[in-house]
């Protein structure tokens, strides 16, 4: 265990929240002995001074203790199949129960047990009317093709209702899944815990992300609603499951409900903006070739003779006067235009944002550790944008992502696979900067002689041929 790495783990605030945790429950369990020991011995005085300075100390172990402790609790039970939980209200109408029971019991007061009963009657049928509420309910999800980060996507999520005599009111539908199989700091936390208690910590946490609300859902009928949301950063959601929920009718309890979901992969592109700065002056003809072939591009290939059905306006007038005969000019076709993009995903230490242990599990947990390299997410985007601009300019587009090459295309559909490997790359920490070159450079420069390259990388540019356009993102 390194225990120089725990401190990663904990705060001085956590050390003096729990140091003060710990000494308020020590007190008032010696605060207790002391009221306990001075009645045995008939000191009302002391039992009375002690059982007031408890009082005090309950207090603050109500003040610091307890909300930290119900505050994971309710993290722990929100990853639980739970059928329901108490909501505020609940537990404040639980409190008051309590309290009026108390009195009524204690006072024989007729009008007391009275107002229990009203109580007690509200929270059972409350209670049963919301498990109702969710019953014979399935919930069907249409999202669109392509999803961009940071973009508003359309999502269709449809409630079909079975139950024959009563309707469902207030439901909010969400969806649950993973965006990765095993946390990121598993391996940092294995370094400084043991192998199970690392495992323990470093789960990766289920991301809940809410679909769409519903007012009403009509008995033996379905309810279609359109919502728009906002993924803010690329990557894989693998949808586990829907969960439903409701308040009604009184608010007192949250009802909840676990629906089977076809195991299904969302993956949501990156963003792609408006080139600038060096790419933004890249011509949208670079790597355009000349085939030396006949065609209708711009460069000269040959004279010949003007035969019939030749296009008048190919006609060289000065070549004409000169031979004395019509000469036409005939151009070379234009082959297609390629574009290589080079990602280099190598990255120094140096470039993570300055996060703790504790903070980066944290963020994970919250869904917000993509943004633990902000230059290497705006390098991803910036390779999306490359992308995006030169297949819809109709060139050939090949993306190479270290050691993975890819093939030449164009269009939407290679557009599309481009920024499907993109969405789902992730950084190498070069911890000794002597990790070794994802890419034979002058091999693979040298390989396509005839294509506009482009690398983007984080290291120091490397010597390469002429016609390589490096772009450093760090």
């Amino acid at each position: 265990m390194d225990l120089k790495g725990l401190t990663q783990l904990f705060s001085l605030r956590d050390l003096r929240n729990a140091g003060l945790g710990l000494l308020v429950v020590l007190g008032g369990i010696g605060l207790s002995t002391l009221t306990y020991y001075a009645h045995l011995n008939g000191n009302s005085r002391l039992a009375g001074i002690s059982a007031g300075i408890s009082l005090i100390f309950v207090l603050l172990i109500l003040i610091f203790v307890v909300p930290p402790l119900a505050r994971n609790a309710s993290k722990e039970a929100s990853q639980l199949n739970l059928p329901f939980e108490f909501t505020a209200g609940g537990a404040v109408m639980l409190g008051l129960l309590m309290i009026v029971g108390f009195s009524a019991w204690s006072s024989g007061n007729n009008l007391l047990f009275l107002v229990i009963s009203v109580l007690a009657s509200s929270m059972v049928v409350g209670f049963f009317a919301g498990s109702l509420c969710l019953k014979k309910l399935d919930v069907k999800m249409r999202f669109p093709e392509t999803i961009f980060a940071g973009q508003e996507t359309s999502i269709l999520v449809s409630i079909h209702n079975r139950k024959r005599i009563f309707s469902s009111y207030s439901v909010v539908a969400e969806v649950r899944g993973r965006e990765r199989e095993k946390s990121s700091v598993l391996e940092d936390l294995r370094k400084i815990l043991p192998g199970r208690l690392a495992e323990r910590f470093a789960r990766a946490p289920i991301v809940r992300r809410t679909l769409s609300f519903f007012v009403q859902i009509p008995r033996n009928s379905s309810v279609e609603n359109r919502s728009t949301h906002i993924f803010e950063h690329r990557g894989r959601f693998l949808i586990k499951d829907f969960e439903l929920s409701t308040r009604f009718p009184f608010g007192f309890f949250r009802h909840r409900r676990r629906l089977a979901a076809r195991e299904t992969e969302l993956l949501v592109f990156p963003k792609v903006e408006p080139l600038g700065g060096e790419l933004e002056s890249m011509p949208l003809d670079a790597g355009k070739l000349t085939s030396g072939k006949r065609g209708s591009g711009q460069d000269l290939l040959a004279m010949r003779d003007y035969q019939p059905n030749d296009d008048l306006r190919r006609i060289d007038w000065k070549a004409t006067a000169r031979s004395r005969s019509l000469m036409v000019r005939e151009f070379a076709a234009d082959d297609e235009r390629r574009i290589t993009i080079y990602f280099d995903t190598r990255v120094m230490p140096e470039a993570r944002a300055k996060m703790t242990l504790r903070e980066r599990i944290e963020a994970e947990n919250a869904g917000r550790l993509t943004g633990e390299f902000p230059q290497f997410e705006a390098a991803v985007s910036q390779a999306a944008s490359i992308a995006a601009r030169y297949c819809n300019s109709g060139a050939d587009v090949r993306l190479v992502i270290d050691r993975s090459e890819g093939e030449f295309g164009t269009g939407s559909l290679h557009l599309h696979e481009c920024l499907r490997r993109l969405a789902v790359v992730q950084p190498i920490i070069d911890h000794e900067g002597v990790e070794p070159a994802p890419f034979d450079l002058e091999r693979t420069f040298l390989d396509t002689p005839d294509s506009q390259n482009v690398l983007l990388t984080c290291r120091p540019a490397p010597d390469n041929p002429v016609g390589v356009q490096v772009i450093s993102f760090c």
